[in-house]
């Protein structure tokens, strides 16, 4: 069993190390790249931190030795890197921003002051205006944008037009789901997807890939890196 990893580095090879582990044969090929913005990070009268992916964590860790302020993540994979990047005091949500929102607005007599959303400049949500509408004050940090590749990669293109194609796309985000129904429309492989299987970590991943016929469109049942295993494994 083969499965094309698109998601960006470094999570693209962690992927691949869990799939090699349960017996799929990962094939990398990101189809973003994540570059920070180095800048300094104003800390003011901030009382926590809000990531919503792993690459907030990694984003700001770069920027900001802080590591004592209590930290809200969106899922498991941002509330682990946090913690890999030296927070003691994390808690993680469902794997949304609506469960992320409300998680931070039941929490806050847990810390004093304004939250600091560590974010990319493109985001699935916004965080800081569902929070000001639960009367949590909160502000936005842009540390990193995702440059998106202007078309699909030699080793995509293999992987998905060979007989036969890989077993599984696997989807991590709407955003890189998106991505890759355009790159492969422009490339026009679009007919060759009904030989492949797509893994979406989410429903809102599922319905940026639907756009395209795939020979079936299912979702983890759970948003964890080991969930999405199970699912092409028939675990799930």
């Amino acid at each position: 069993m083969k499965a094309l990893i698109t998601r960006p580095q470094p999570d693209a090879d962690a992927f691949a190390a869990l799939c090699a582990g349960a017996g799929i044969e990962p094939v990398v090929c990101p189809l973003m790249e994540i570059v920070s913005r180095p800048a300094p990070t104003a800390l003011d009268g901030v009382g926590a931190l809000a990531f919503t992916s792993a690459n907030g964590v990694r984003a700001f860790a770069a920027n900001s030795p802080v590591r004592d302020l209590p930290v809200f993540a969106v899922g498991p994979a941002s509330a682990a890197a946090a913690q890999a990047a030296g927070f003691a005091d994390v808690v993680a949500a469902g794997g949304d921003v609506t469960a992320l929102a409300a998680l931070i607005a039941d929490a806050r007599g847990r810390f004093d002051g304004a939250v600091l959303h560590a974010a990319g400049a493109r985001r699935a949500g916004d965080l800081v205006s569902a929070l000001g509408a639960a009367g949590v004050n909160a502000r936005r940090c842009v540390l990193y944008e995702a440059r998106e590749a202007e078309a699909l990669p030699e080793t995509a293109i293999h992987a998905i037009a060979s007989s036969p194609p890989v077993d599984w796309v696997a989807l991590f985000s709407p955003a890189s789901a998106a991505l890759l129904v355009r790159l492969v429309a422009a490339a026009r492989l679009s007919d060759r997807l009904a030989q492949i299987r797509a893994a979406c970590l989410s429903e809102a991943v599922a319905d940026a890939a639907r756009a395209l016929s795939w020979r079936a469109l299912e979702i983890a049942p759970a948003r964890r890196a080991e969930a999405m295993i199970a699912l092409m494994r028939g675990d799930a």
